[in-house]
């Protein structure tokens, strides 16, 4: 590749990483970005920019503020795309499976498993009433389709999974410290996912919690694999879990970091992700 080809094409990639990954349209630089195609090589550039993106999407509608209607779940956190990413990179964890995710929030990991990682049903939840309105309305705004009854799956014989490109959608509204274990069993999970629900010591008592009970009304079928991920942020909250995790009887592992950094999160973030038996 000749060098002015190599400048262009590393121009192309940062373009690509900046503003074509997890980024709101008003939060672009357009003066900016203007300035630099005017000074390119002309519109094969910009032609190459509009052409370059491929593969699927995702479109989410989120709060502009972190904290909106009491809850943090109306925003993406930085965990929830480094997990995506990892399922982006390991699909065979969720192919033609049953994915539970605990606290899915405004929804990208959930989506993208969905989109790319071939799931034969994915179970979305959360408790907040504000959360789990604009999460039905990002998997319409992404040509989903929900379920009416997560518990019931036979009332669907027109859904064949085996057959069908887009997994069978559900959400499920889940308080984690009244759920109840016939309401937990009837999800029938294959693999349980959450991501960045380690931000205090309460929600990390009332997860291990209910990770028992979801062990305990499972036994008699092969147990699910499980995958937390999570910001370190402060880490005697991480330490809690999995000293918690301990005393509950419930091995981890951690999972070794991954290569496939598409989104935009915080670069000096850590985030690390534990694979639980139950």
């Amino acid at each position: 590749m000749a060098p002015e080809e190599s400048t262009e094409a590393a121009r192309l990639s940062s373009f690509e990483r900046r503003f074509l990954a997890a980024r709101a349209l008003r939060s672009f630089p357009w003066q900016s970005l203007e300035e630099k195609l005017r000074d390119s090589s002309g519109p094969e550039l910009l032609l190459d920019i509009l052409q370059k993106p491929s593969g699927d999407s995702v479109t989410l509608s989120e709060s502009t503020a972190i904290i909106s209607h009491g809850t943090t779940g109306l925003v993406t956190w930085d965990a929830a795309l480094y997990l995506a990413e990892w399922a982006m990179q390991n699909p065979a964890a969720f192919a033609h499976r049953t994915v539970l995710e605990l606290g899915s929030g405004a929804g990208l990991t959930g989506l993208t498993i969905c989109k790319t990682c071939h799931p034969s049903a994915y179970i979305f939840s959360d408790c907040h009433s504000c959360v789990l309105e604009q999460l039905r309305g990002n998997i319409l705004l992404n040509g989903l389709s929900l379920e009416a009854d997560v518990t019931d799956p036979a009332r669907h014989p027109e859904h064949n999974t085996c057959n069908s490109e887009s997994p069978r959608v559900t959400v499920a509204q889940l308080d984690w410290d009244v759920v109840t274990a016939p309401q937990l069993a009837a999800f029938q999970p294959d693999v349980i996912i959450a991501a960045d629900v380690l931000y205090c010591p309460e929600t990390v008592l009332s997860l291990v919690r209910v990770l028992q009970r979801l062990s305990a009304c499972l036994k008699n079928q092969q147990a699910p694999d499980a995958y937390i991920a999570f910001t370190v942020r402060n880490p005697e909250t991480c330490q809690l879990f999995t000293s918690e995790l301990g005393i509950a009887g419930i091995p981890w592992e951690a999972v070794p970091h991954h290569d496939q950094k598409l989104f935009p999160y915080e670069e000096h973030s850590e985030m690390a992700i534990l694979k639980l038996t139950l």
